[in-house]
């Protein structure tokens, strides 16, 4: 997995609340195999009319944010299902962060295991952005993981995110390597366990 530290570029303001995990992407597509690319199933029911046609006034199919890596939203992003496949269409789109107040747990685990930071900021500073995007699309937006920080114009806000996932997302860990990560600790306590209680450990066959 890529580790994840800066982000910096446009930002989109999708502005939405509740989206849940069959909006990101809606569950017909995912018969396909994911080596073909969700990206192109990302909110497909709204960004695209009933014939297939993008709606040009949609954020994510506006020039100035269609390649955007970050994304800006409101309350409960990524509630639902626990479908990995709303993970993927937001990855395979290209995006690689996504600002909001609050997410669904399943989607934000499934989101750090493929790279993307669910970075949780204050309801107010999300509003601040989304008015400075909205008067200046192309404003430039930083997220500065090490320091859990996102900038834009003269804010720096902080954000919100679990210690481990962090680690995870800085070193492009998955979850074995964050075990792996604790072999010390374990070997330590291994043996200190093996010297209190000999008994327990499976004896060597003769």
């Amino acid at each position: 997995m890529k580790p994840l530290t800066q982000v910096s570029g446009p930002a989109c303001p999708l502005g939405l609340a509740g989206v849940d995990t069959d909006q990101l992407i809606p569950a017909r597509f995912m018969k396909r195999p994911r080596s073909e690319g969700y990206g192109g199933f990302l909110l497909h029911d709204l960004r695209r009319d009933e014939a297939g046609v993008e709606k040009p006034d949609f954020p994510l199919n506006r020039p100035v944010w269609r390649g955007a890596e970050i994304v800006v939203a409101r309350r409960n992003f990524g509630s639902g299902s626990s479908r990995e496949a709303a993970v993927y269409a937001l990855a395979d789109h290209g995006v690689r962060v996504v600002l909001a107040p609050t997410f669904g747990d399943i989607f934000a685990s499934n989101a750090v295991k493929n790279g993307l930071l669910p970075a949780v900021l204050d309801e107010a500073d999300i509003e601040d952005l989304l008015a400075a995007l909205s008067a200046t699309p192309d404003l430039p937006v930083s997220v500065d993981l090490a320091e859990q920080t996102v900038a834009w114009g003269n804010r720096a806000v902080t954000f919100a995110i679990d210690p481990v996932w962090r680690e995870q997302l800085l070193n492009g860990w998955d979850d074995i390597d964050v075990t792996r990560s604790f072999a010390g600790e374990i070997a330590r306590f291994r043996d200190a366990d093996g010297a209190k209680r000999p008994w327990a450990r499976p004896s060597a066959k003769a």
